[in-house]
């Protein structure tokens, strides 16, 4: 099977996702919640480029919400962290 490099990071970006899907839902709290997102947001893009190569545009707003919203959270922690330490 020969496989394009597009679909090899789609399928990169799915595994990403479900691995992280899978730890919090199995094994709730192996996960930091800043690794959970890490997971989503890495897989996101790869799905969310792969939708915008095919022009799969219920692929990218679905990708692209997925990605926007784990960057937001990622951004979120960042600002608590800095929060923190100026206190």
């Amino acid at each position: 099977m020969d496989l394009a490099w597009d679909q090899v990071m789609s399928l990169c970006g799915a595994f990403l996702i479900l691995v992280a899907y899978a730890m919090e839902s199995l094994r709730p709290g192996k996960l930091t919640p800043f690794n959970f997102q890490a997971l989503n947001a890495l897989g996101a893009l790869g799905l969310f480029i792969t939708a915008l190569m095919h022009s799969q545009y219920g692929f990218i707003v679905l990708e692209g919400a997925w990605l926007a919203i784990s960057l937001l959270s990622i951004g979120r922690m960042g600002l608590k962290k800095l929060n923190k330490i100026k206190n």
